[in-house]
């Protein structure tokens, strides 16, 4: 028997073994997902980093769906964008500074962070050579996993979780993100694809999104514009609350008393998950099956009809679901996306795409109808984030591979941030109850099975 052949036949043979009554979560009051019925999150901690609000109690003290809200340490992510946009400048930086410290920075102060981070934007000698160029893998996350875990040893002090050592760590880690994700795509063009190898050296005094755009183009080159919204998306993807998949992650392993880089390897793969990071790839490969599906992307009879037919698996890939539509919290709107859908035309318009941000915007304006006709609803849907980030990233030109990395290169501020909450107010290892279903019985010596 082969090797292929056991497994499978092992699998076969012990596969109903792990099926539970799904009855059984009911009886025991399981909250499945950490959420009830309704939706709603399981409360398992404190924070001040975030707050993200999607209904309001009235005044009977009845909570009713309202617009979402999502406020950066208690100040509205409209007001923050609005503030560094409307004085011509990035916001990534001060967004980070503000997560760390809980103020926003004043001029001296944002200087001299931006400073410090570019400086600290350096990995250690040969490491490019030795850890990324060596070992090219074709899943980019996970390249991105194996470095940050390999930084440990070329640090110090790496096991000191004190909060200025960890500070300190996280400076870096947020500093380097960046380097670390383009390489490893760098790596694998030129391994795999069998493309040119450009490895370009940061720019001393760039932002971190002027940063992601010229070491991931072979020319280095950008626009004013380019660069603006690839910064306002890294704002919006900085941080979401503690509930989030990778941010309880991070809550999780660190209240186990970890090391930050394996905090930030454990974060990482779980926003390598579809169901979490890499939502927005799905998006653009819906779009591209739509227009290849329809004869006018203005006829809004056929776009419904497409719809309809994602919501009964006739259409892409089957799943029955409209991504980019609906979110685990927000239910009327995503601020995030309310904030980035102005960009996203200015950025169609630049690169002579409006005709495809039309669809996009009819299609954001029909699937609420389509899903509310053909689901049953609990709370309002919408669409998320995830609906126009991967517009941008396409129309940026950046490879697929990267979605997700980009992500972790903003997310990970939000990780560092709620980290070093967890080190300073957890006191016990995070540990949740599971109940045993399964009934106890006698072990059988070997002779009688």
């Amino acid at each position: 028997m082969t090797k292929e052949q056991y497994i499978s036949n092992f699998v076969d043979n012990s596969f109903d073994k792990y099926i539970i009554d799904p009855s059984l979560y009911g009886k025991h009051e399981v909250k499945r997902g950490l959420r009830d019925l309704n939706g709603k999150g399981v409360v398992t901690g404190l924070t001040e980093i975030s707050d993200i609000i999607s209904g309001k109690k009235d005044e009977n003290g009845v909570e009713r769906n309202c617009r979402g809200e999502l406020y950066f340490r208690g100040i509205d992510i409209n007001s923050i964008v609005n503030g560094f946009v409307s004085e011509n400048r990035h916001g990534f930086e001060e967004t980070v500074y503000l997560l760390l410290s809980g103020e926003l920075p004043n001029k001296t102060q944002l200087a001299e962070f931006e400073e410090q981070l570019c400086a600290m934007r350096t990995l250690p000698p040969s490491f490019v050579r030795d850890i990324i160029m060596k070992s090219p893998s074709g899943d980019m996350m996970n390249a991105l996993t194996r470095s940050v875990l390999s930084l440990y040893y070329y640090d110090d002090e790496p096991s000191d979780i004190s909060v200025k050592n960890v500070m300190r760590q996280s400076l870096f880690l947020i500093a380097v993100m960046p380097l670390l994700a383009a390489y490893a795509y760098q790596a694998f063009n030129y391994y795999k694809n069998g493309e040119s190898l450009f490895i370009h050296r940061p720019a001393p005094d760039a932002s971190t999104a002027e940063t992601l755009l010229s070491l991931i183009r072979t020319d280095g080159k950008y626009t004013p514009l380019e660069a603006q919204i690839l910064d306002i998306a890294l704002v919006l993807h900085a941080e979401h609350g503690g509930g989030n998949n990778s941010t309880f992650t991070t809550h999780v392993v660190t209240s186990s008393g970890t090391d930050t880089y394996s905090s930030v390897a454990a974060s990482l793969c779980s926003l390598k998950g579809p169901k979490h990071g890499g939502a927005n790839i799905k998006v653009v490969q819906m779009f591209q099956d739509m227009k290849q599906k329809l004869t006018d992307w203005k006829d809004e009879d056929q776009i419904r009809d497409y719809l309809v037919g994602l919501l009964e698996k006739r259409e892409f890939d089957g799943t029955g679901l409209i991504y980019g539509m609906g979110h685990a919290i927000y239910s009327l709107s995503d601020p995030r996306c309310e904030v980035l859908r102005g960009f996203v035309g200015k950025l169609a318009k630049e690169k002579g795409l409006e005709d495809e941000y039309e669809l996009y915007s009819a299609v954001e304006r029909i699937a609420p109808e389509v899903i509310s006709s053909r689901r049953r609803m609990y709370k309002g849907v919408s669409a998320n984030i995830d609906f126009y980030s991967g517009f941008i990233y396409r129309m940026l030109d950046l490879p697929p591979e990267l979605y997700t990395p980009i992500f972790a290169v903003s997310r990970i501020a939000g990780w560092s941030a709620h980290r070093i909450e967890e080190l300073i107010n957890g006191n016990k290892i995070i540990r949740p109850a599971y109940d045993a279903v399964a009934p106890h019985r006698a072990y059988v010596p070997m002779e009688n099975r």
